[in-house]
């Protein structure tokens, strides 16, 4: 059961769950408020939300590391895993990816609505058919990839307004920013290990990192801009706004120092800064959001 378990990722599967449950949030009417959630009013719904977006995001994990067991075994983070390591047979793994993925889209299609359970399959397809074959092509790989990193959002606000409008743009946005520094970060830490595995990270492509530097920093710059977006659209309020504002320039900032000196100390700080980063400014959106 434990080998299960691990292949869902459930370190990861938080943050997800984190972002829809946000997307969930600014989908509602503006009317909608903490003191509804606590009598009840679309808890319902956004149980559904959660327990499907888990199931179709504990799939696509499984799904990815069936299709990369044989990459895992050349890296020594991930050469433990259960496939690489032995513990658990490789169709086992696909049957228990494929059950979850289905069981995620019936779950978010016929507790919330199509439009939900139609975004998640698209997430699933294009991280697994687009995202996961070109890692050991390109280095573009990443900008991919984080299309599909960025859904979360997308999902919850559809559960909740049944549509798909601007203020679900802006979250995507947000989230599609903050990956590049984040995974630009791990596979600098890890870029042995990626290249041992014939991966093409940014990092393994060139070794020097002065690229990677280069990309933190300006996607670091233009999360800043992007991130008061919120607060312009009365989404949330002022305090968002100095909060946001302030959160951005320490996360441009460890970039900048990861920039100048290119040191694998740097490179951690930048992903233990996007780490924080992240359940942050979703908490200040929360807190500030007009009407709470």
């Amino acid at each position: 059961m434990r080998d299960y378990i691990e292949l869902t990722k459930p370190r990861i599967t938080w943050l997800i769950l984190m972002s829809t449950g946000i997307g969930y949030f600014f989908g509602l009417p503006s009317a909608s408020n903490w003191l509804q959630f606590l009598r009840g009013i679309h808890l319902l719904a956004l149980l559904h939300t959660i327990v499907g977006t888990a199931l179709i995001a504990s799939g696509t994990a499984a799904l990815n590391q069936w299709y990369e067991r044989d990459a895992d075994r050349h890296m020594r983070r991930t050469s433990g895993r259960p496939l690489p390591s032995g513990r658990m047979m490789a169709n086992h793994a696909l049957a228990f990816g494929a059950a979850l993925s289905v069981a995620g889209f019936l779950e978010l299609w016929l507790g919330v609505n199509l439009l939900s359970g139609a975004i998640g399959v698209f997430t699933l397809a294009s991280y697994l058919f687009l995202y996961t074959p070109m890692k050991r092509r390109t280095w573009w790989s990443t900008t991919v990839g984080a299309i599909p990193g960025a859904m979360p959002p997308m999902i919850g606000y559809a559960a909740a307004a049944g549509a798909i409008h601007r203020e679900s743009w802006v979250l995507f946005a947000i989230l599609f920013l903050w990956q590049f520094p984040h995974f630009y970060s791990i596979a600098w830490m890890y870029k042995e290990d990626y290249a041992r595995a014939g991966i093409q990270m940014l990092p393994v492509v060139e070794p020097d990192c002065r690229s990677t530097a280069r990309q933190i920093v300006i996607y670091g710059i233009a999360l800043i801009p992007v991130s008061l977006i919120p607060a312009l659209w009365g989404m949330s309020g002022r305090i968002y706004l100095v909060g946001a504002l302030l959160l951005g320039l320490w996360f441009l900032y460890s970039g900048v120092r990861v920039a100048t000196e290119r040191t694998l100390s740097r490179a951690r700080g930048v992903l233990l800064t996007s780490v924080l980063y992240l359940p942050l400014i979703y908490g200040l959106m929360l807190f500030d959001r007009p009407g709470l």
